[in-house]
């Protein structure tokens, strides 16, 4: 199972420990501190860019992607990775902070340019990056915090 943007691991302690976990991070000190949370999980630190992963084709099962694609500066492309190496029939699990086609999130959108600059993107739609990704399928889509405003997204690779 890969994690792309594992961080420092905030994650890994929630993990079920019967898989074995690739954990991918730009950044070496953030991988450094998630080895100790890793603590009781099969986990391989690996320091890489989520836009061109070092991985093989179809060598995962599935992966996850907890608050990296609005972190990410281009979302599709990290997507379109992670549809590459994902087997097909494996799934994908995407938690963010997305806006819904449509949306105008004036708030949100005005906030943008700072938020962007600082940590995070206010102003991505999933399904524009989604389409990007033509091998994945969505199978679920449910509203997770603050009002819809996070979403839990389970994909399906074709």
């Amino acid at each position: 199972m890969l994690l792309a943007g594992v961080g420092t691991g905030l994650d890994l302690p929630h993990l079920p420990p019967q898989h074995r976990y690739v954990g991918i991070d730009f950044n070496r000190p953030m991988l450094r501190r998630a080895l100790p949370r890793a603590g009781h999980l099969d986990f391989l630190p690996v320091q890489g860019d989520v836009h061109a992963l070092p991985f093989a084709e179809a060598s995962f099962d599935g992966a996850i992607l907890h608050l990296i694609l609005a972190v990410v500066p281009e979302p599709e492309r990290c997507l379109g990775e992670i549809a590459r190496i994902v087997r097909p029939g494996g799934r994908v699990i995407v938690f963010d902070k997305f806006l819904r086609p449509g949306q105008t999130a004036l708030l949100r959108r005005l906030a943008n340019p700072l938020m962007r600059r600082l940590a995070t993107r206010l102003d991505v739609v999933f399904e524009d990056v989604l389409a990007s990704a033509p091998a994945l399928a969505c199978e679920a889509d449910q509203p997770a915090l603050a009002g819809g405003w996070f979403r839990l997204i389970r994909l399906r690779r074709l």
